[in-house]
């Protein structure tokens, strides 16, 4: 049997479920890729042994060797890519600099792009709801500029935008309920009326494995195409904020923050090293902006690929909360 050479370019939260999705398959084997895969890549081999006591699981031996790289720098990306048939940019930070977005989440996420279509392989971008390469807020105009970027160089690439993304291991709801067990309230800002969609993070890397796989019925619906993926509902922030409190089993007053004040905690935290409490301006800016899916394009084809629909948040939540 013929198989896939799929490169995961980073082997954090997302990359997680990704790399354990394309493992199901016997035609891929993955690639974990990033300034430190080892970690996950371990982790995945020592799971994968617990739950199965035999030398070598099935689903280990699609796992090849991790490779360390810096898509800031494009000579380590070539032997990654090398005679891959799909690459997978996970490329992004949520904190940091102007110049580490910039760095990082356009000029890396261009480094990625090149180094794929360099190497014949098919590309999948992830980007989020709200890119703008003409936005004010660093973390969508690098997005946006990527994209624009992605989508000249590599025209047929995939281009994902999810909403919030929620799974066992996120860093959204499983750190509201951590700050649940010792603050005296939980915030919002600006009332908490922001809508958002969260997705579930194994929906996602579903997405990505039925529109890579051959002799998929959905490839040609997403090839080329800019995909907006949120979950089956849409949550106010204070309604999530209820969610994490009914799942934790805790009561707990939620207090509306003018957004001047977020700002103000911000110019603090920004400046500290990321911690739990960890908040910066600009995230209190994009709280201003709802972060919904245009379409039900994701959900539509989900259910086109192989007859499951998304996942409720109210089956997950439970679980890890």
């Amino acid at each position: 049997m013929a198989t896939n050479k799929v490169v995961i370019c980073g082997a954090g939260f997302l990359g997680s479920y990704i790399a354990h999705q394309f493992a199901r398959n016997p035609q891929y084997i993955i690639h974990l890729a990033s300034r430190a895969p080892y970690p996950l890549h371990d982790r995945i081999i020592r799971q994968g042994r617990s739950e199965q006591p035999s030398p070598e699981p099935p689903h280990i031996s699609r796992f090849g060797q991790p490779f360390q790289l810096d898509v800031t720098k494009p000579v380590t990306l070539k032997p990654a890519f090398e005679s891959a048939d799909t690459v997978v940019s996970l490329v992004g930070v949520l904190h940091g600099t102007q110049r580490q977005f910039e760095e990082i989440q356009w000029k890396g996420a261009q480094n990625v792009a090149t180094a794929a279509k360099e190497a014949g392989a098919r590309l999948i971008h992830v980007s989020a709801i709200g890119a703008d390469p003409n936005s004010s807020i660093p973390y969508f105009r690098t997005k946006g500029l990527a994209e624009e970027f992605v989508r000249q160089e590599v025209p047929d690439a995939v281009i994902i935008r999810p909403s919030l993304i929620f799974g066992p291991g996120d860093g959204f709801f499983a750190r509201f309920a951590a700050l649940s067990r010792f603050l005296p309230f939980l915030p919002v800002f600006g009332g908490g009326s922001t809508r958002f969609q969260p997705v579930y993070a194994g929906d996602i890397a579903r997405f990505m494995d039925l529109s890579t796989r051959p002799g998929s019925n959905i490839s040609h619906h997403t090839a080329g195409k800019v995909i907006e993926a949120g979950g089956p509902e849409v949550f106010t922030y204070r309604e999530m904020m209820e969610l994490v409190l009914k799942y934790t089993g805790r009561k707990r007053p939620i207090l509306s923050l003018p957004f001047v004040v977020g700002k103000a905690q911000g110019f603090v935290l920004e400046k500290l090293p990321t911690n739990l409490l960890t908040v910066t301006r600009d995230q209190v800016e994009q709280l201003k902006n709802d972060n919904v899916a245009k379409d039900n394009s994701f959900l539509d084809l989900l259910v086109q690929g192989d007859g499951s629909g998304p996942t409720s948040i109210h089956q997950i939540l439970p679980t890890y909360l």
